[in-house]
């Protein structure tokens, strides 16, 4: 019995047993068009087991590069595509940097952080100023949902302000314009739900005036 501790380490065990040891095979003839041959049929079958990778762009340029890592990057065969080097496989990637809003600012999101960057970047006009207005009734939405109280546009301002470090400012301006955006479809949301409740009462009462 042969256990799997005496046996080759598998490099990529997805791929299994039998396609790494047709790839140890593949290394050990003795001529450059053997292996060709050997490898580019090793390659159909490791898609065949895996068709799963058709779906990603560049799929056979990735199973070559699989046949080198199976092969323990020492493989002599003309491959259509340059082979991986160790140290790129091997490299761990680099680590993202993700914005963070701390203490009053974190429930404004991700998404806020980069309409302000947009923001900053337009020229001054009236597609700048509606971006704004836009950004800061966002940001009363969320602060009003957040803390579930109403905020003043002023602090509102505030906040836009010191996200945007001093790039943004509305306090020059009395109010948002736009606000009403949200208190309208808070209202809308009231007359929705009052507008079923009426409807459910007249349904039980005819249901009622039926039974007698």
């Amino acid at each position: 019995m042969e256990y799997n501790t005496q046996r080759t380490h598998l490099h990529m065990p997805e791929y299994g047993r039998i396609i790494q040891q047709l790839v140890e095979r593949c290394k050990e003839l003795p001529t450059k068009e053997e292996r060709n041959e050997l490898a580019t049929a090793i390659v159909d079958f490791m898609g065949q087991r895996n068709p799963q990778l058709r779906d990603e762009e560049n799929y056979k340029h990735k199973l070559w590069g699989h046949l080198y890592i199976l092969a323990d990057y020492d493989l002599d065969v003309d491959s259509p595509y340059p082979f991986p080097t160790r140290e790129e496989t091997q490299a761990k990637p680099k680590r993202m940097d993700y914005p963070v809003l701390q203490g009053e600012f974190k429930f404004y999101g991700k998404s806020i952080l980069q309409l302000i960057e947009t923001a900053i970047e337009l020229e001054a006009g009236e597609e700048k100023d509606a971006l704004i207005q836009v950004i800061a009734n966002n940001m009363k939405k969320s602060y009003n949902v957040y803390n579930k109280e109403h905020v003043q546009d002023e602090v509102i301002f505030r906040h836009l302000k010191d996200l945007s470090e001093d790039r943004l400012d509305l306090t020059g301006i009395d109010s948002l314009d736009k606000s009403k955006i949200y208190y309208a479809s808070n209202r809308s949301n009231k007359n929705q739900k009052g507008s079923q409740n009426s409807q459910t009462k007249r349904r039980n009462y005819h249901n009622n005036k039926n039974r007698k």
